[in-house]
């Protein structure tokens, strides 16, 4: 099945199954205003508090859509799930583990599926799996049975201190491939250390005519003050849906979707310390919606929240697209923490795309 038919089933599925949880099934294909640029179809909570061969569903920290049109679910736990298009049921689990065989503080998560690559004998695209992990932080690569294949170069100065200036569990959170699949690029969650504190460094990878990855450019992303970046997904013009997120005891948190563009941002690889020199263009950015601004749709929370629907809002992916619109899915990470939901959010986002 073509994977542009897959995409529309997925899209299809989320959507009937955020209704069962959400809305009623007359108002299936109902959209809720959540800004002019942005709407909720529904939410699901189905996975909540669930196990899947004798492994925990949830703390998910990425999304994807695979080759054969299931949606890739990447654990924080290093676990990597493969979730059923239009059920959100699992279909299996692969554990992951760096070189001595240690789980992984998996965070970020690309199918890889260039097209030069050939077909299985099932009719899907063999692919393999990218997985960041902020521990060091490094990028991976991984079979679809979960054996490592090799590893990613990364800057010194993006290494957690004391062997760089990153912060422990602030690094490589987010992780997409541009359009084209020449480009790849990791957003730190939280600034370096020296670097002011709401500006953090999207890093870069290119392939090279042989599919290796090498050290591409970096650019500079300003965040909301308290805020850091969880996710980041490319749109099919080369621009950059961005999550940001936070957390105030008492409050809730703070989950905001912006519409990036780092096409014209200066490459700061070689600046130590940001901001740099007047004349540095940072990546610029256009809010797009606050989520607490979304109608509920009769979610309830177990801690305190500025709109009930919010939660740990961690994994993004895009699972299709029309010429003014994208269609979004997100998940939150549960934290395996009872005051805490996995739910998963389908949202439209009105865009004028380019190219």
């Amino acid at each position: 099945m073509p994977l542009r038919t897959h995409l529309a089933l997925l899209t299809a599925g989320l959507a009937a199954a955020t209704c069962l949880t959400a809305v009623g099934p007359a108002q299936a294909h109902t959209q809720h205003a959540c800004s002019p640029a942005v709407s909720i179809g529904g939410y699901s909570d189905a996975l909540d508090k669930t196990t899947f061969e004798n492994t925990y569903v949830g703390n998910f920290s990425a999304l994807a859509v695979d080759g054969d049109g299931s949606l890739a679910a990447l654990s924080d736990r290093s676990s990597l799930f493969r979730l059923d298009a239009r059920t959100l049921k699992p279909r299996s689990v692969v554990p992951l583990t760096d070189e001595n065989g240690t789980a992984l503080d998996s965070e970020g998560l690309v199918v890889d599926l260039p097209h030069s690559r050939p077909r299985s004998s099932g009719g899907a695209p063999i692919g393999t799996y990218l997985v960041s992990s902020e521990t060091e932080p490094s990028i991976r690569r991984y079979s679809r049975t979960g054996r490592l294949l090799g590893r990613l170069p990364v800057p010194d100065s993006l290494r957690v201190s004391p062997a760089g200036r990153a912060r422990p569990n602030g690094t490589f959170e987010g992780l997409t491939l541009l359009p084209g699949g020449r480009t790849l690029l990791a957003s730190m969650e939280y600034a370096l250390s020296g670097d002011d504190s709401t500006i953090v460094r999207f890093q870069t990878w290119r392939r090279s005519p042989h599919g290796h990855f090498t050290l591409g450019a970096q650019y500079a992303y300003r965040t909301d003050p308290g805020l850091g970046v969880p996710e980041v997904q490319a749109t099919p013009d080369g621009r950059l849906l961005v999550l940001e997120r936070g957390f105030t005891p008492g409050v809730g948190n703070t989950v905001r979707l912006y519409l990036a563009d780092p096409r014209k941002a200066t490459d700061t690889s070689a600046v130590e310390t940001l901001p740099a020199a007047p004349g540095t263009r940072l990546v610029d950015k256009t809010l797009l919606t606050d989520l607490a601004t979304c109608p509920s749709l009769g979610a309830t929370a177990e801690q305190p929240q500025p709109n009930p629907l919010l939660d740990n809002i961690e994994a993004m992916t895009i699972t299709g697209h029309a010429k003014n619109s994208l269609k979004v899915v997100l998940a939150s990470d549960d934290n395996e923490n009872k005051t805490q939901t996995t739910r998963f959010y389908a949202l439209r986002v009105r865009t004028t795309l380019r190219g």
